[in-house]
C-alpha cells in the first residue's frame, strides 16, 4: 500500500469498502474523526484516485443470472487489430460481466453470468464462438466463491 496513506486513511478505505453508504458522522465515529475532517480525507482520497467510485454490489442470482462460467479464450493471432476487435465485441455482450487480458497460454479470461446451462450453451454456440479471432475456448464452472474483496487494503 502507498506510503502516502496514514492509518486513518487506511481505516477510511476499509470502512468504505465494507459500507460506502456510511454518513460522514458514522464513518468518523468508526475511524476516530469528526465529520468535517473525515469528509476532507474522503475528498482527498477521491481526488488522488484511491477511491475511484461508488457502486452497489448486485446479486446476479437474484436477477436470474445465478449460473457463472469462467471461460479462457485463445485468439488466432495476438495482433493489435484482433485484440481491439475482440474487446469491442465483448463490450456488447451483456452475458460477459468480466473480461481480463491475460498472460500465459490463453489471451483472455471471461466471467459469464447466465440463468442456466441452456442459456450458457446458446451464448457459447450462438455468440461467443463467433466473435472475431476466437480460436479456442476452455470453460470452467465454479462450485462456490470462497473469497471476494473489491480491493486489497493491507
Amino acid at each position: 500500500m502507498s506510503e502516502e496513506l496514514d492509518e486513518i486513511d487506511r481505516k477510511i478505505l476499509r470502512e468504505l469498502q465494507r459500507d460506502a453508504r456510511l454518513t460522514h458522522q458514522e464513518l468518523g465515529d468508526r475511524v476516530g474523526l469528526s465529520p468535517s475532517p473525515c469528509a476532507r480525507r474522503m475528498r482527498k482520497l477521491e481526488t488522488e484516485g484511491y477511491i475511484t467510485g461508488y457502486n452497489a454490489r448486485i446479486d446476479d442470482a437474484r436477477l436470474g443470472y445465478g449460473f457463472s462460467v469462467f471461460i479462457s479464450v485463445r485468439l488466432d493471432r495476438q495482433i493489435d487489430d484482433r485484440l481491439v476487435a475482440f474487446e469491442t465485441e465483448v463490450r456488447h455482450c451483456p452475458e460477459i460481466v468480466e473480461c481480463w487480458l491475460m498472460t500465459g497460454s490463453f489471451d483472455y479470461l471471461l466471467r459469464v453470468a447466465v440463468a442456466d446451462l441452456a442459456e450458457f450453451e446458446r451464448f457459447l454456440t450462438g455468440r461467443l464462438t463467433k466473435l472475431p479471432g476466437v480460436a479456442s475456448l476452455e470453460s470452467s464452472i465454479p462450485i462456490r466463491r470462497v473469497k471476494h474483496l473489491p480491493a486489497r487494503l493491507d
